[in-house]
């Protein structure tokens, strides 16, 4: 696999016209790997605009842009899920060295908090933490619509240096590094027969990190699309698919 950090799946040539997201019944929400390089950039310069740097926390829930019911304790994903907006955000967080944690707490200690926008009173973010809400926009005039926001963030490639050994994901009370998730991807790759001719659909929540490295990471790196809804797919990650849990994380 080339790159030794989860930017590097966003580098400059990797922009083409393959498909890197689609939407299984709405090709029109697909995103190509120029798309997703390019909004993972923007996505990583506002969050840099509201103070995320390397050791920064990012919460993100990995909802609907519209959900239909609140979140109860635990948000609970759609056949909707991931959007890309959480996909952008996690890129763009890795792009700055910050950590990222899938669905968190009511009660998050974040530097940044991105969620939909009929949920963000629910979360107990705290003074210090920025609160970004897709969907919407959002009726509180304290919150950043993610949407306006990243449209018009200039397109270029953070300039910071991350190394492999940073944390980029938190999971109950474990951290993984770049280079940790990386080498699961690979081996996920391996043991898969992955290429880029392949989709991989997600059918489980972010917050299992199998899911990040076998549903998200593994068909970035190999050039591969991400699938959302039920189609004509490679392999499925969670429903009557792989188990995340059963994905090995220690490369």
């Amino acid at each position: 696999m080339d790159g030794a950090v989860i930017g590097d799946l966003t580098a400059p040539s990797r922009r083409s016209d393959d498909l890197a997201y689609r939407v299984a019944d709405d090709r029109a929400r697909s995103h190509t790997y120029d798309s997703v390089c390019s909004t993972a950039w923007k996505t990583a310069n506002l969050l840099r605009l509201y103070g995320v740097h390397e050791g920064s926390t990012v919460g993100v829930v990995d909802a609907p842009k519209h959900p239909a019911a609140d979140p109860g304790v635990t948000p609970q994903r759609t056949g909707e899920t991931p959007i890309p907006e959480v996909i952008f955000t996690f890129l763009g967080a890795a792009c700055l060295g910050a950590t990222v944690r899938f669905d968190p707490s009511p009660a998050l200690e974040a530097d940044a908090l991105v969620g939909p926008a009929a949920w963000m009173d629910h979360y107990d973010s705290g003074p210090t933490c920025t609160s970004i809400a897709y969907g919407g926009p959002p009726e509180n005039p304290s919150i950043v619509h993610f949407e306006t926001e990243v449209w018009s963030e200039t397109p270029i490639a953070p300039p910071e240096t991350v190394e492999p050994g940073v944390a980029v994901l938190v999971s109950d009370d474990r951290a993984f590094d770049h280079r940790q998730l990386l080498d699961a991807a690979e081996l996920f790759i391996d043991q898969q027969g992955l290429t880029a001719d392949d989709s991989v659909a997600v059918a489980a929540s972010l917050s299992e990190p199998g899911t990040v490295v076998g549903g998200i990471l593994a068909p970035l790196a190999v050039g591969g699309t991400i699938l959302v809804g039920r189609d004509e797919e490679t392999i499925r990650i969670g429903g009557d698919g792989i188990d995340p849990e059963s994905i090995h994380l220690d490369g």
